[in-house]
């Protein structure tokens, strides 16, 4: 499921993280938990809505641009 948001184009994706990048960040870390069974992953996702989304959304922006996926504890 998480494919699908990294198969949009790098523009779409920086678009999206722009408007929508707490939410999107967040979503993306509990599917990818789903997906992975990673625990730090999803510990990461319910942070992402719990306080520190700001922090989150700069990150996420940030590997966005330069690797073109979120990164950032969503392994």
């Amino acid at each position: 499921m998480t494919a699908a948001y990294e198969n949009l184009p790098k523009l779409v994706k920086i678009i999206l993280q722009l408007i929508f990048g707490a939410v999107i960040g967040g979503v993306y870390r509990i599917v990818r938990f789903v997906e992975t069974k990673n625990i730090v992953t999803l510990v990461a996702g319910i942070l992402n809505f719990v306080g520190i989304g700001l922090l989150f959304w700069i990150v996420d922006l940030v590997t966005e641009i330069t690797s073109n996926k979120i990164s950032f504890l969503a392994a």
